[in-house]
């Protein structure tokens, strides 16, 4: 299949394990994933945390916000698997020297995080990553923020609208690549679509050679990539 699509675990494999979790991230890897999506909040103290929510409640059995809390205050809370919420730090020592593509979420639409492009920026910088990461928002004004500090990373812009011309504002907007709810014709930048865990729109995507599908079930949409 010419320009074969990458497959992306949403959240890690939250079909197996807690989202977000370094379990389920080290699963992902240990079974050849393409890449990892993740969501990164900063912590009362300015500790990059991953976590997909603003605030506790959902996915701990701890309460409150995360900006809220300090690192320490937070790690007193468990996943449902018992682990604590990983940092940023712990993830990227799983992650350093494996082959495996990295989509990090800055959580910025909800709650803005002062200083966060500048500290998961220089966090990235030091560590040792085979490809690029491909940093993501729905804040447009975050991945602005993160291209003035480093304009040779990869940014792209996360919509659940539709784009008028995603090449166009791609371009204009300094963007690696869209990353869209919804499948659109984009010919110059690179395309993500998430979340996809039906077969038959894995199959569609696939045969679009979209860069990337972004699923809660890599394992499945690893066998409907294989059988195309």
């Amino acid at each position: 299949m010419p320009n074969m699509s990458l497959i992306y675990g949403h959240r890690g494999v939250p079909v197996k394990f807690p989202e977000n979790s370094l379990a389920g991230f080290a699963y992902a890897i240990s079974h050849h994933i393409d890449g990892l999506e993740f969501d990164v909040h900063l912590t009362k103290d300015q500790v990059p945390v991953i976590m997909h929510d603003e605030w506790l409640d959902r996915t701990t059995n701890g309460q409150g916000a995360i900006a809220n809390l300090t690192f320490k205050q937070l790690r007193r809370y468990a996943l449902a698997n018992g682990e604590p919420v990983p940092s940023l730090q712990e993830f990227l020592n799983l992650v350093s020297g494996e082959p495996v593509h990295l989509n990090l979420e800055f959580k910025t639409d909800r709650h803005y995080y002062v200083g966060i492009e500048r500290i998961v920026l220089r966090m990235i910088q030091q560590t040792d990553l085979v490809y690029p990461v491909v940093f993501s928002s729905f804040n447009l004004k975050s991945l602005q923020r993160a291209y003035a500090i480093d304009a040779r990373q990869k940014y792209a812009f996360l919509t659940s609208a539709r784009l008028g011309n995603p090449d166009e504002f791609a371009i204009h907007e300094h963007l690696e690549g869209v990353h869209l709810e919804h499948y659109q014709p984009v010919q110059h930048v690179a395309e993500r679509v998430w979340t996809v865990d039906e077969p038959a729109v894995m199959q569609q995507l696939f045969a679009a050679s979209v860069n990337a599908v972004i699923t809660n079930n890599f394992e499945l949409a690893q066998q409907v990539r294989a059988a195309m």
